[in-house]
């Protein structure tokens, strides 16, 4: 079979699909136009046109739209403005906002605590810049490949102190 009587084959039935899914349409949950698209998609997609075309066809388009419908149960459906609305019901309380600021102050000064070089790279790390490691490398002087490992070690030290609210002692030999 050539393409050429395919197409011919093909644009027969464009009325009856046309039918078919504006009658299947749901308007808000299902439209004819995706409808359509699915069907052709599905169709162009066989290796061989279908016997009966008009049969398949009908089939295609309640499939479709079944498939469409399920999806459409399980999204939701925003008003103009709520998303604002919702939005700003996420927003933090005061009460909120003062224990985050609270939370970095301690976070700030347990870093100020931290042995080595420690404290600038970790300033680097938190820091509101969101440097990237080849940035931080540059500015700190450190190569890419040592920041890991020295973030680990540093970041180790960090948790203790917040846990324990202690400096860590300086360390000799592999101190970061």
């Amino acid at each position: 079979m050539t393409a050429h009587v395919r197409h011919d084959e093909l644009a027969g039935i464009r009325p009856l699909l046309a039918a078919e899914a504006a009658a299947e349409s749901v308007p808000g949950a299902v439209e004819a136009a995706d409808l359509e698209q699915s069907v052709w998609l599905r169709l162009l997609e066989l290796p061989e046109p279908p016997a009966d075309p008009s049969a398949w066809l009908r089939r295609a388009v309640r499939a479709e739209a079944r498939l469409a419908g399920r999806h459409a149960r399980h999204e939701t459906s925003l008003a103009p403005g709520a998303l604002g609305a919702h939005a700003a019901a996420q927003a933090p309380t005061a009460e909120q906002q003062v224990l985050a600021a609270e939370r970095r102050r301690a976070l700030l000064a347990a870093v100020g605590r931290l042995p080595g070089r420690c404290p600038e790279l970790v300033s680097a790390l938190i820091s509101r810049s969101d440097l990237t490691y080849r940035e931080i490398s540059r500015e700190l002087g450190i190569s890419q490949g040592s920041l890991g490992p020295l973030r680990s070690r540093c970041l180790s030290c960090l948790r203790t102190i917040l846990a324990t609210g202690v400096a860590s002692p300086v360390r000799r030999g592999n101190a970061p």
